[in-house]
């Protein structure tokens, strides 16, 4: 099971304690993948199609714990690509196809199907429990998130940017930025970055999945920052390798062109400890001589036998 799946599994099973957040819920829904049919006698009917057994789970639930609804379910077997099952549920009676509508505030007082309900203003989602349970919903309805081992991707798909934009700015009453792109005709907010999808899934309240994530993103970050450990002491590595056959090739020079002995007597010993010992640091470096020096000082005697070499090659 992916990791999206995994989420709405756990967010189907949850159902929130008020008849307000119900309602809230039920209103996303409906509102992100629901659809309205009104027939030639001017009778309404609602109806959700989905892929997801967990979404018709839950929107199913909603219908019969919060307005006493039983809807019908139809299951179809897709043949195209061989893909799944196709779940489609419907409230084909007027009086509670009216009452659902008129209570999650989708249809105005004149009877209009209201298709981008303003979010931001509505009285269905004026509490921010309310407005969890929105997100909540959205997110059943038409969201996914990637599976985190992989990137960091939350998402919800709109088909208008009005019903795009007022989630944002419903997203954003939590302290969360999300942003919107046009991707085939549609809308779709997304969340890239990992502390911001912890975060949406903390006001979703699923919790489970919140804490799987929290430990793939240490998991990551640890691995990262080993990473970046051993990417920092190879470089360093291979600085001091190659600084330490430059060093050997100055002094090789020089002993093959006009001796070590022709050298003043702090950077003869020098030469020699160095090439005696070819793989050991600076510091080990000043601990082999006759009188010990530190860093800087076989440092500063290593530069004028670079220099030396270097005058020998210029003459």
């Amino acid at each position: 099971m992916s990791f999206s799946k995994e989420v709405k599994e756990e967010l189907s099973r949850q159902i929130a304690g008020g008849r307000h957040c119900l309602i809230a819920e039920t209103a996303a829904i409906i509102s992100l993948c629901g659809h309205v049919k009104i027939s030639g006698e001017n009778r309404y009917s609602v109806k959700i199609h989905t892929e997801n057994i967990a979404v018709a789970r839950k929107y199913f639930t909603l219908l019969k714990k919060t307005f006493n609804i039983i809807a019908e379910i139809t299951i179809r077997q897709s043949t195209y690509l061989k893909k799944g099952r196709t779940y489609t549920i419907t409230v084909n009676n007027h009086d509670d196809a009216m009452k659902l509508l008129v209570t999650c505030k989708l249809i105005d007082e004149n009877g209009e199907i209201m298709e981008n309900m303003s979010i931001a203003d509505n009285v269905v989602i004026m509490n921010s429990c309310c407005k969890r349970a929105f997100v909540r919903g959205a997110f059943i309805a038409s969201g996914s998130i990637s599976t985190p081992e992989k990137f960091y991707h939350f998402e919800i798909v709109c088909n208008s940017m009005e019903k795009a934009e007022q989630l944002c700015k419903l997203i954003a009453t939590f302290g969360i930025e999300a942003k919107i792109v046009e991707r085939k005709r549609h809308f779709v907010v997304y969340i890239k970055d990992g502390a911001g999808i912890v975060d949406i899934l903390n006001v979703m309240e699923a919790h489970v999945s919140l804490m799987n994530l929290e430990n793939v993103r240490i998991l990551k970050e640890m691995r990262n920052s080993v990473n970046r450990k051993v990417n920092c002491e190879t470089a360093n590595l291979n600085k001091t390798v190659a600084a330490a056959v430059k060093q050997i090739e100055d002094i090789e020079y020089i002993r093959d062109t006009i001796g070590l002995e022709a050298m003043p007597e702090p950077l003869r010993q020098l030469a020699e400890v160095r090439l005696e010992n070819p793989d050991v640091s600076l510091k080990e470096l000043g601990t082999l001589l006759d009188t010990p020096v530190g860093k800087s000082g076989v440092n500063h005697r290593l530069r004028k036998i670079s220099e030396m070499a270097d005058n020998l090659k210029q003459q």
